[in-house]
């Protein structure tokens, strides 16, 4: 197997950097679309991204990989066992996959078939795994998203946000989880994708190469390095690969307990509505990538400035006419606009105190 380029080894590209790593922390959020000219690392990235991620906890034995710590989402196979068994599954580690998909991808090849004919001659199930099953609990890659059939793009998507794949033929049916780190990557020089298929993307970069002299010359001196010497170069940098993956396995662990107050989800609201954001797909996903911000950097809590971060990864692609196709906006400039907004739509103590009299009066009334 290849050396694989080290994740912190890459230079700059801070906004593709935090969208994976964001993804990596919680997988629920709905991967992310990274836009952007030829030899911009995004594949690079992807890649190392994979090989970075702490290894995962596995019933054993079981090729969809099921996590033996949640039994509700085991796949068919391991229900079924499970049910037989009487006892708990074994359970093995295994690396995190990285799954590459071709752009040539049909749905069968996608979702998996189930073998009709099987069934209805010896009364048994048989399910032949695709991509999807391949990818469940790693990083699925499509390069080229834009290429891709839309119905297979759809059915990448509702996997990635519902986190399980059904396969239903003649009245037999078959699951499995497949939840997944999400990444597109495409030129659009090349064409984009349809509005509704952009929207369902959970983050969105636009990247293009680093102009600053400087980096372009570490950019050259790093990989002539990596290339001399893969392995003295990726023993190098390893240090600092552990100490980010053992970073996204603790915020792993402390997602869930990560808290929001109603004045975050009004600051949310207010921003998405002051920018015109149709639908409120942008809102859960701010949410849920400052939720795993704050995860990410050892917090509880959400803040502004998590909520500022993820609003720039989770608007670019779903607004038009605004300041961030006019000239973006910086993560200042957005955290200055939601304590604003927040600001003038949270009441304040005196008018809370002053209303609710008022709301009693009334009720009495009524």
């Amino acid at each position: 197997m290849p050396a694989i380029y080290p994740f912190t080894a890459i230079v700059g590209q801070e906004r593709m950097r935090r969208a994976l790593i964001l993804n990596a922390v919680d997988t629920r959020i709905g991967g992310v679309l990274i836009r952007g000219e030829r030899g911009t690392a995004k594949s690079t990235m992807a890649r190392a991204l994979a090989a970075l991620l702490p290894d995962v906890k596995v019933v054993q034995d079981c090729r969809f990989g099921c996590d033996p710590d949640k039994p509700h989402t085991w796949c068919t196979e391991c229900k079924e066992r499970a049910a037989s068994n009487g006892d708990k599954l074994p359970v093995t580690e295994r690396a995190t996959p990285f799954i590459n998909l071709p752009v040539s991808a049909t749905e069968d090849r996608v979702v998996g078939t189930l073998d009709i004919e099987q069934a209805i001659q010896k009364g048994e199930r048989h399910f032949e795994a695709g991509v999807l099953a391949s990818a469940n609990r790693g990083l699925l890659y499509i390069d080229e998203v834009n290429l891709l059939d839309d119905h297979v793009v759809d059915i990448l998507l509702d996997s990635a946000a519902m986190g399980v794949n059904v396969v239903e033929r003649e009245g037999i049916s078959f699951a499995h989880p497949a939840r997944f780190i999400l990444v597109g990557t495409m030129n659009p020089e090349e064409g984009d994708l349809r509005p509704q298929l952009l929207d369902r993307f959970a983050l969105s970069v636009d990247i293009t190469g680093i102009r600053d002299p400087r980096n372009r010359v570490l950019i050259m001196e790093r990989n002539l390095a990596f290339e001399k010497d893969p392995e003295a170069f990726r023993q190098e940098w390893m240090p600092r690969e552990k100490e980010l993956s053992q970073q996204i396995a603790i915020a792993r662990t402390i997602i869930d307990k990560v808290t929001y107050t109603s004045r975050d989800l009004l600051s949310i609201a207010a921003l998405t509505a002051s920018l015109n954001v149709d639908g409120h797909r942008a809102d859960l996903t701010i949410l849920k990538a400052a939720r795993a911000q704050a995860a990410f950097e050892g917090r509880t809590a959400i803040n502004d400035h998590d909520i500022a971060l993820a609003a720039e990864l989770a608007l670019p692609h779903r607004i038009k006419r605004t300041p961030f196709q006019q000239a973006e906006m910086s993560i200042e400039q957005l955290q200055e606009r939601i304590e604003q907004l927040a600001g003038q739509a949270v009441p304040s103590e005196s008018e809370e105190s002053q209303r609710q009299p008022q709301d009693s009066e009334a009720q009495k009334k009524t």
